[in-house]
């Protein structure tokens, strides 16, 4: 098999992809497993005794589930909540039977059977869910573990209050469900002072002593932040695990996690009044130098970010638009012919954080981790 281009299922993937060299690709996508464990270890200490679950949700947030689910296993992580079905069936085949992997949408009509034979959780989000799993408790002949997940004020998934005060008055509602866990999800604990916190925990509260007793869950990355009420028996972090800050107002208390690096294809000296990529947004004031960079909004770098990138510390910041697979910076801060074809400039990294590379796109972390795609070199440090 060809050494440049072989077929893998990164990060598990559902969908097939490539294994792309050093040599072969336009940018370099270098994640920190060790910080990822560290940030794990971080926010255990924490929550003090709870527990500490992992989310890998959307391939690890575009950094490789199976990279970092095996990476916080290391950690004696044991419990990881994925998106979707076919995420927790790959995540299964990378970790093997023993960890809980808990699928946040519940399941699909007709896809209780695949997720029973994958040993996976459903988090219940409806009457209906819940009927289905009763129905697939009886055709398997024995008690299926599920999380039941609440709607304490979010709007987005969790049976209503309605839909838990008609469960709770129903002897039957709960055959052959095993409830492992009683969950819901804050809407704005980025925002520590925000009312609607406490009035998600009373009312987390509330709905939660009407279901089976079991393990409760509310707190999410920045939850662990609100303090101890908030941490029950087990939070989920995800986007803290990655590097993205919990806390916006304050210094990030973790460690980053990804470093991104683009190639420079070539470099030129363009004259004054130089029109510059798509639609000559930008004209050149004066003679400067410039270079075009591998990388695009095919990569994931959004089109209209205004942005830079940096080399050995110096910023670069980007002409005219972001095209599909490069972009055109000015480097006429660098010494003449110190930037050349093949060196690397920083999009990611010490120079600008993964939180402030999503500030210039006007977007957050989580959205820049997400869609930064599969055309890259990968390389795995500190596992």
């Amino acid at each position: 098999m060809n050494d440049v281009l072989k077929k893998s299922v990164p990060g598990g993937a559902a969908a097939e992809s490539v294994t792309i060299t050093e040599a072969a690709a336009g940018a370099i996508l270098t994640i920190d497993l060790g910080a990822i464990r560290e940030n794990y270890r971080r926010l255990k200490a924490r929550l003090g005794g709870a527990r500490c679950a992992g989310v890998v949700k959307a391939d690890g947030y575009g950094l490789g589930a199976a990279q970092v689910a095996a990476a916080l296993a290391r950690e004696d992580c044991d419990t990881f909540f994925v998106a979707l079905l076919s995420e927790g069936i790959a995540l299964r085949r990378s970790l093997g039977p023993v960890p809980a992997i808990h699928v946040l949408s519940g399941m699909a009509p007709g896809a209780e059977g695949e997720a029973e034979a994958a040993g996976l959780t459903a988090v219940i989000n409806s009457v209906e869910q819940l009927a289905a799993w009763r129905t697939a408790a009886r055709r398997a002949g024995r008690k299926l573990p599920v999380a039941i997940q609440v709607d304490s004020g979010m709007s987005r998934l969790g049976m209503a209050a309605v839909e838990v005060e008609a469960v709770a008055g129903d002897p039957r509602a709960f055959d052959g469900i095993d409830v492992t866990l009683v969950m819901s999800h804050l809407a704005c604990a980025d925002e520590p002072a925000h009312p609607a916190n406490e009035r998600q925990r009373l009312e987390f509260e509330r709905l939660r002593k009407m279901l089976p007793k079991a393990p409760a869950s509310l707190a999410n990355s920045s939850g662990i932040f609100l303090g101890s009420r908030f941490h029950y028996d087990l939070a989920r972090p995800g986007a803290t695990l990655y590097g993205i800050n919990p806390t916006p107002a304050e210094p990030n208390p973790l460690l980053p996690v990804v470093r991104l690096e683009a190639k420079v294809i070539q470099t030129r000296m363009l004259e004054a009044g130089a029109g510059v990529g798509y639609g000559h947004t930008f004209h050149t004031p004066a003679p400067l130098a410039a270079a075009t960079i591998s990388f695009g909004y095919a990569d994931g770098w959004h089109r209209r970010a205004a942005s830079a990138a940096w080399f050995e510390g110096v910023r670069l910041p980007f002409l005219g638009r972001v095209s599909m697979d490069s972009i055109i910076l000015d480097i006429s801060a660098l010494p003449p012919g110190r930037l050349k074809a093949g060196d690397l400039v920083e999009l990611i990294g010490p120079s600008q954080t993964v939180d402030q590379a999503a500030g210039h796109a006007g977007t957050i972390g989580y959205e820049i981790l997400t869609s930064l795609g599969h055309r890259f070199h990968r390389r795995y440090v500190n596992g």
